[in-house]
C-alpha cells in the first residue's frame, strides 16, 4: 500500500486483536477467510493474505465438518507475527492425516496444508469460554522470517 494512503492515526508498532463468531453454516469458511483478508489488507500485510486465507479456510472448514457448533475466530497481529486461532465446542483433538503420495483424496489434507503453509501451528492449551479447543497458526511479518517448527501444543515445540 502506498505510504501516503496509510491512516495517520494508526501506528505500526501496536498489537491488534480481532474476534469473529461464525455460525455453524457452510458459509463460515468464506466469512472467516474474507475477515482475515480484510484485516491483513487494512494493516498493509498483503504478502500474508494468501497463506493466511488458505490456513483459516482449512481450520474453519474442519470446525464446520467435524463439529456441530459455531466457530470463534481470533486474530492477533503484531509487527512481527500474525496469529489466527479457531476455537470450537468439541473436546476431540484434531487429527493430522497424510494421504499417500499420488493418492486422490477429497478429505484429510487440511491440517497437513496448514502445517506446510504456516510458520508454526498447534493446539491451544487453554479453553476460551464455552469453546473446548482451539487450533492456531502463525505467519511471520514476511514469508520465511520465522523458522518453521513442527506441530506444537500451546506454543511449545513437542
Amino acid at each position: 500500500m502506498d505510504p501516503a494512503r496509510r491512516a495517520p492515526h494508526r501506528p505500526a508498532q501496536l498489537t491488534h486483536d480481532y474476534s469473529l463468531f461464525a455460525p455453524a453454516d457452510a458459509t463460515a469458511p468464506r466469512v472467516c477467510r474474507d475477515f482475515v483478508r480484510a484485516v491483513l489488507f487494512t494493516h498493509d500485510r498483503e504478502p500474508l493474505v494468501m497463506p493466511a486465507a488458505l490456513c483459516t479456510s482449512e481450520l474453519v472448514t474442519n470446525v464446520h465438518l467435524h463439529t456441530k457448533g459455531i466457530a470463534m475466530l481470533r486474530i492477533r497481529l503484531t509487527p512481527a507475527r500474525f496469529r489466527v486461532s479457531v476455537f470450537d465446542e468439541s473436546p476431540d483433538p484434531p487429527v493430522v492425516t497424510h494421504p499417500a503420495a499420488g493418492a486422490i483424496a477429497c478429505w484429510g489434507r487440511g491440517l497437513a496444508l496448514v502445517a506446510e503453509m504456516a510458520d508454526r501451528w498447534g493446539v491451544a492449551d487453554e479453553r476460551a469460554g464455552r469453546f473446548a479447543k482451539g487450533v492456531w497458526f502463525e505467519l511471520g511479518g514476511s514469508r520465511g522470517s520465522i523458522r518453521r517448527q513442527a506441530h506444537t501444543r500451546g506454543g511449545l515445540p513437542q
